[in-house]
């Protein structure tokens, strides 16, 4: 199971590095592959464009931000299709955030419970009852407080957090109005504050936090949540 997991991560970390360097002409330095029952993410390491960063230079941040996110939309089914060839894992959601003040970025997929694969999560974990009432307090500041919340830990450095029930009306009503973009990358701006000004996080989990990610699938009502951990605590 070890070598057959280790081969899949490998597989789908080179296919992620060569389609971003295909994409946007310079790829990731290191892309780390998670797999346990429906998940997949992944997490890509110093990953900016000389455009990128000519365009963040000139504080056009927003513009970079779309742009990825037309590109990724273009990709998804290419990743999505790839990856069931590698693992078997059919993803039915796909989640994305970008971590320009960290070159960082994060994909996220769940799959349907059909193609889940037998490798090992943690659904019990240090500080998890802790994060999650805190990640409440933070839903609440930002949106509303979530109708479910469910937290696990994929290995020693990714935590994920899937919440459900958190738009309120004036948010339904601006994606009605097609105005999806407009809202991600608002709800980017004020929930990601929130979460990297946080300082309880490394407290309750008692480690180093080195990058969050967030993304929300308006459609279903739901968000991911990814916390990156110091690998070597």
């Amino acid at each position: 199971m070890g070598t057959e997991l280790v081969k899949q991560t490998t597989e789908l970390s080179s296919y992620i590095s060569k389609i971003l360097r295909e994409n946007f002409g310079k790829g990731p330095e290191t892309v780390h592959v998670s797999l346990g029952k429906t998940f997949i993410v992944f997490y890509i390491r110093n990953f900016l464009s000389p455009t990128e960063k000519v365009l963040m230079n000139q504080k056009q941040d927003e513009s970079v931000q779309q742009t990825r996110d037309l590109v990724i939309q273009i990709l998804i089914p290419e990743i999505k299709a790839y990856t069931k060839i590698v693992t078997g894992m059919e993803i039915r959601e796909f989640y994305y955030d970008w971590g320009l003040h960290n070159k960082s970025a994060m994909f996220t997929g769940i799959c349907t419970d059909s193609t889940c694969i037998d490798y090992p999560i943690k659904e019990d974990f240090t500080g998890k009852a802790e994060l999650i009432n805190e990640l409440i307090n933070l839903s609440s500041e930002s949106e509303k407080k979530p109708d479910e919340i469910y937290a696990c830990q994929l290995n020693h450095r990714s935590i994920l957090v899937i919440r459900n029930g958190i738009l309120v009306r004036i948010e339904k009503q601006l994606i009605r109005q097609g105005m999806q973009e407009q809202l991600k990358l608002a709800k980017r701006t004020l929930e990601k504050g929130l979460l990297h000004n946080n300082n309880h996080f490394e407290g309750i989990l008692n480690t180093k936090v080195i990058d969050i990610f967030v993304d929300w699938d308006f459609d279903l009502d739901k968000s991911v949540i990814v916390l990156v951990t110091n690998p070597t605590k």
